[in-house]
């Protein structure tokens, strides 16, 4: 007899309900811990000739420490049952920097803390059981896995739903065009705003104004010559705007340092010179397109960026173009447990930092022998760590991102780890966003949602939606330009 869901058990057969999170996770464990390690790799004391390198850093399995000080394997069964955290030990590779050279003869790794694993990663001991096995050892053998145990609760960290970081958005509100970004790198997101008013004058927003600022001047700041900002646009329409533009600012005949000197005392009145240069100095490099680089070398790129920002703006106002529909689910990115705890581990890593710094700088202070080991307090990283999944308070300001696991039932807890949540507050109307997207069908269940205030807010995954857990952008860029399409 035809069995109608026959697919479906198929597929639930060979994918855990639970993938996506465990894929993430495992993405975080491989990758992910390694990027917030190489990005923060050099602790340089105020010691002369002195400054510590890390290396990479090693994961073991989970491990409880018994009050007779031995160590042993701990399962998430008896981490629930002894309220204990199913954690793993963490060993950092460092290597002492003694003026300037790597002291690798001196290379050593030092217990830095424990790291939550999540039931059934890769670093889990169920993860390859059979169902006889984990019945034999208290398992459960039809628990999904994606879920954490902190101090004896099942947590779970709730996918978010996102507006896709480094992408263009052109929209029209009143008489305002606008073209706006969320740059975003590990450890910054910052939202640049290209406005192009009823006139056709360009203005750049960015964090730290609280006004729009002239964007001839900004690209001027940048590198660009008045040239190179015409060369850069084909259609007639925008390359009239950027005349006009240009025919009308201030800063049209300034060299690139007496520009960046104007953005100084535009962004910093009142301060010595010497500051204001510094400041603008900083804008451009640290909140203007940080996704690009934050070296000098790479304005004119930004520069080049904004002029296609500012292209967007006037094509959207000559009817060139349509605005962007943000409610597309192409222009969204759901960030699920791996993501959160790279951005949760960024944070408490450059705290941890910070803390071997300032006991480097005391110990020297008090004229003691001065020994990496002794100034790594492993307490600092897994504090912060256990205190967000605990509380659910994410370093971003998000709150509600580590929930208790729901277990009324099977289903409502297989729904739960499948749980996305938009991070628009429930108290305001979003309509459109409350919608269900045609875009949605296949990917988000159009049914499931709760009534109330969370309506449309609080969205489930479909049974057979599989998220993909990134792609190495560099590689992708490298190969496109090989084939010359970029």
């Amino acid at each position: 007899m035809y069995n109608e869901h026959e697919i479906l058990e198929s597929y639930l057969k060979s994918t855990s309900i639970a993938q996506q999170q465990i894929d993430s996770y495992n993405r975080f464990i491989s990758i992910g811990i390694g990027k917030v390690i190489e990005a923060n790799s050099l602790v340089e004391p105020d010691v002369a000739d002195f400054a510590i390198k890390f290396k990479g850093i090693r994961l073991e399995t989970p491990m409880v420490i018994e009050s007779d000080s031995s160590i042993k394997k701990i399962y998430p069964h008896e981490a629930l049952a002894r309220n204990l955290t199913y954690s793993a030990p963490m060993y950092l590779t460092y290597v002492p920097v003694i003026s300037g050279i790597e002291k690798l003869d001196s290379q050593d790794e030092a217990y830095v803390g424990e790291l939550p694993i999540m039931v059934k990663s890769n670093l889990c001991y169920t993860k390859n059981m059979s169902r006889n096995q984990l019945a034999m050892d208290h398992e459960d053998p039809d628990d999904p896995g994606g879920y954490f145990i902190i101090k004896g609760t099942e947590r779970v960290l709730v996918g978010i739903e996102d507006l896709a970081p480094n992408r263009m958005f052109t929209s029209k509100e009143k008489d305002m065009y606008s073209t706006r970004i969320f740059s975003t790198t590990l450890s910054f997101r910052s939202k640049c705003t290209v406005n192009r008013d009823e006139y056709g004058i360009y203005t750049l927003l960015f964090p730290t104004l609280s006004k729009g600022i002239d964007l001839i001047l900004v690209l001027h700041a940048l590198g660009l010559s008045n040239d190179e900002i015409l060369a850069s646009v084909s259609n007639a329409d925008v390359k009239n705007d950027l005349m006009v533009n240009i025919d009308v600012s201030e800063s049209k005949d300034l060299s690139q340092k007496e520009a960046i000197t104007k953005l100084g005392k535009d962004t910093a009145p009142n301060q010595a010179a010497s500051y204001q240069e510094k400041r603008a100095e900083m804008q451009l490099d640290t909140y203007i397109l940080p996704h690009l680089g934050s070296a000098p070398e790479v304005r004119k790129e930004k520069g080049l960026f904004l002029l296609k920002m500012a292209e967007r703006s006037s094509l959207l106002a000559y009817k060139y173009i349509k605005q962007d529909d943000r409610d597309h689910y192409a222009n969204k990115r759901i960030r699920l447990a791996g993501d959160m705890m790279e951005e949760l581990f960024n944070t408490a890593f450059r705290a941890f930092v910070k803390d071997v710094k300032y006991h480097i700088e005391r110990t020297t202070a008090r004229g003691r022998k001065l020994t990496v080991k002794t100034n790594i307090n492993p307490d600092s990283l897994t504090d912060k760590i256990l205190y967000s999944m605990s509380t659910g308070s994410w370093p971003a300001g998000q709150t509600g991102v580590s929930q208790v696991l729901d277990r009324m039932n099977i289903m409502s807890t297989f729904a739960h780890i499948r749980r996305v949540k938009s991070p628009l507050a429930k108290k305001h109307p979003h309509f459109k966003a409350r919608d269900v997207h045609g875009t949605t069908i296949g990917k988000i269940c159009p049914s499931e949602s709760p009534e109330g205030g969370e309506v449309g807010l609080t969205k489930y995954l479909a049974v057979m939606s599989k998220v993909t857990v990134g792609a190495d952008e560099n590689f992708l860029q490298n190969k496109l330009k090989e084939m010359k399409l970029i």
